[in-house]
């Protein structure tokens, strides 16, 4: 009996021996893991349990409900697009197309304007300026449309800024003036209540109305309020071309004057004449870091901008508004005045037309502003006049006026992050009706094809940490930008040998290729290439949500604090970034 009794207890336990094998929900095996840290990569298995990642290294006993063989393939941390104007398209679409199926699994939106916070008079302005995509105002704050976002349902996880130009009209409408200290209370109790709602940080876009009405005095007021919830200040900033150089110390010095970490937008030196003093506008970013202020930098992959044709008018002609602008068009003596001090930073036949609201103009689409002025026999400043008038709109063109050798130099730097700069389109329906820049289909595929693998300006891993870990850091978004246990499931999959852009600026709306697996807080967006259809997007919300909950202190003041040395910690970590986030400064150095 005892013999028998024995048996049974081994042959229990044999059988439970059986059943132990360790299941997971997914399970990556023998991929090529880039964690995100910028260290080397290596060859391993991953494995996802309801939305966030549970184990890495060897798990060659597990199994998973879905399995994937990643070998030869590179296994990412979902990407994260600094500068995202997706906040209209995936109203229309919420698959996020153009960009999931590059990996960009995070979009962080609100360059100067953001969708919130609205009054009754922004309402209306934003229904009547809707051209081929069109949508219902339900919300009223930004916080209230990051919610509308995620419960409409979208593939991507999302985050914004509040833009100063919003908060400005918001108050002020469109003056040019400072405000009264009674607006600027109201400015910095919206400021609050948008972080306190998740926003990420402040915004500006300072080339134009009415963000850069805003005095830098008015912005440091603002941007102390978003410091004390640990955000981020970030900035188009004022001139681009001939005051670079001004306009990247006015950045800094509200990094300093505000204590709030800060980013300078698509950094570049736009037009010819212009392009030599890059070097000088990274060293004057380089000192400011050296000094303790953290300072960085995003840019998308192209040597050509994208922004409205009326940015070629003088100043005042915009100061009002488009509103303001069409009525002053309509006066002959303005027009003539336009016309007369207009400033073309870039020659008419590098300014290609990409998006027109009025169907009728779209047969300018593609053609060059030098095209068109001569198909109506005048000069190309006057068919500047003309077009806003007739088209009723800022009008998208591309400005072909920036270095490919500077593109190249940028991405060098260990505090470049990537961005877009764009919606994100399907190459389907209404997004047909309108051009656009290719940026916005192939920006992220585009440095890890052409400026990795075909240039090698940087390494793969490099490329992988300026697409992760350094954004996610920057933003202080937990959870999110590195391969780690406990961390979210935001997970990519791709083919480094044939990963690449197809959009052109002729025919802009080809997805990328070369992009395998996408995984969305755990769940299976992208499959062998293509979409399944999934929405399994968030809101990612800045650390004044959390602050704003329970207390806390921001990582300035943490960092300010602990001097003893006579170095911050901030200036410490650009030094010495062994971190995790950074073996990159000494790899930059290196080549």
């Amino acid at each position: 009996m005892k013999r028998s009794v024995s048996f049974l207890s081994l042959l229990l336990l044999f059988c439970l021996g059986c059943d132990s094998v360790t299941t997971y929900d997914v399970l990556i095996k023998n991929g090529n893991i880039a964690d995100g840290s910028g260290g080397k990569s290596y060859v391993g298995d991953l494995a996802i349990r309801g939305d966030s990642i549970v184990a890495l290294g060897n798990l060659n006993e597990a199994k998973g409900a879905i399995e994937i063989d990643a070998s030869g393939l590179t296994v990412a941390p979902g990407f994260i697009n600094m500068l995202s104007w997706a906040n209209v398209s995936l109203i229309e679409d919420g698959r996020s197309q153009g960009d999931i199926r590059q990996g960009v699994t995070l979009e962080i939106m609100g360059e100067g304007r953001s969708m919130g916070p609205l009054n009754d008079e922004m309402k209306k302005g934003m229904k009547d300026g809707q051209q081929h995509i069109t949508y219902d105002i339900n919300w009223t704050t930004l916080g209230e449309y990051l919610d509308f976002l995620e419960q409409k349902g979208v593939s991507t996880n999302i985050a914004s800024f509040v833009g100063n130009g919003t908060l400005r009209e918001y108050v002020m409408g469109y003056e040019k003036r400072p405000p009264t200290e009674e607006e600027l209370q109201k400015m910095k109790s919206l400021t609050r209540q948008a972080m306190e709602e998740g926003a990420v940080g402040l915004s500006t876009s300072l080339i134009y109305v009415p963000s850069g009405h805003a005095e830098t005095a008015e912005i440091i007021e603002l941007a102390k309020v978003v410091a004390e919830y640990d955000g981020m200040y970030i900035s188009h900033i004022r001139d681009e071309e001939g005051g670079l150089l001004d306009a990247v110390s006015e950045l800094i010095s509200i990094a300093d004057e505000a204590k709030i970490r800060s980013e300078i937008y698509h950094f570049k030196a736009s037009g010819t004449e212009n392009w030599e003093l890059l070097d000088q506008a990274i060293e004057l970013v380089e000192k400011a870091r050296k000094s303790g202020l953290p300072i960085t930098t995003d840019m998308y992959m192209y040597n050509a901008s994208s922004t409205g044709l009326n940015v070629l008018l003088p100043g005042w002609a915009k100061e009002g508004g488009h509103s303001k602008t069409i009525e002053l068009i309509k006066q002959p003596q303005r027009r003539k005045q336009m016309i007369a001090e207009m400033d073309f930073h870039v020659p008419p036949e590098k300014i290609l037309f990409v998006g027109f609201k009025n169907k009728d103009m779209r047969k300018h689409i593609g053609k060059t502003l030098a095209d068109v002025a001569k198909e109506r026999g005048k000069a190309a400043d006057e068919t500047v006049v003309d077009l806003i008038l007739e088209d009723d709109s800022r009008i998208q063109v591309v400005y072909f006026s920036m270095s490919e050798e500077n593109v190249k130099k940028k991405l060098a730097l260990p505090y470049m992050a990537i961005c877009s700069d764009a919606g994100s389109y399907s190459n389907e329906g209404v997004f047909l009706e309108q051009s656009t820049h290719p940026r916005a289909y192939g920006s992220f595929a585009r440095l890890l094809g052409h400026f990795v693998r075909d240039e090698k300006v940087i390494s793969l891993e490099e490329a992988i940490y300026k697409l992760t870990t350094l954004p996610a850091t920057n933003l202080k978004i937990e959870r999110r930008g590195a391969l780690r246990e406990g961390y979210y499931a935001d997970v990519v999959i791709f083919d480094p040998a044939k990963i690449q852009d197809k959009a052109t600026f002729k025919e802009p709306h080809q997805y990328a290729v070369g992009m395998r697996h996408v995984f969305v807080n755990g769940k299976q967006v992208i499959k062998e290439g293509e979409h399944t259809g999934a929405f399994p997007g968030r809101v990612v919300r800045g650390p004044g949500y959390k602050l704003a909950a329970g207390g806390g202190q921001s990582s300035f003041a943490k960092a300010t604090e602990d001097e003893s040395s006579g170095q911050s910690s901030f200036a410490k970590a650009t030094e010495d970034e062994s971190s995790g986030q950074s073996t990159l400064a000494e790899a930059s150095a290196d080549k």
